[in-house]
């Protein structure tokens, strides 16, 4: 039987299929601290028991997006604050290369925000 996280992936339509599903087990092979976990009905990833960032897909721009717990911490020049207060996110265009370098950069900011706590 699969787990909700797992259909959530599963009942995607592409383009945004195939990007979620690399950003996911992409965020998860980053570091062995990095878990993923089911929380608000969406893809969560905790770095060692902390919330981290998690994936969803963009209302308005119809586009995937990795959405930054504490991104008010982070600078950084393609990050969207919107109306957020902390959070920060990262449109992905599922209709071009994946960014990996700019996925990369950043996610090595935000795990280095818990490595320092």
């Amino acid at each position: 039987m699969l787990r909700e996280i797992d259909n959530f992936f599963l009942k995607l339509e592409e383009p945004y299929k195939s990007t979620m599903l690399f950003l996911r087990h992409h965020i998860a092979s980053l570091d062995a601290n990095i878990t993923e976990e089911w929380k608000y009905k969406l893809p969560f990833y905790y770095y060692s028991g902390k919330m981290c960032c998690y994936l969803w897909i963009h209302k308005k721009y119809k586009q995937p997006y990795i959405g930054i717990v504490r991104g008010n911490e982070i600078e950084h020049p393609d990050l969207l604050k919107e109306k957020r207060a902390r959070m920060k996110i990262l449109l992905i265009d599922p209709e071009t290369d994946i960014p990996v370098d700019k996925i990369n950069s950043i996610l090595k900011q935000v795990l280095a925000l818990y490595k320092t706590c």
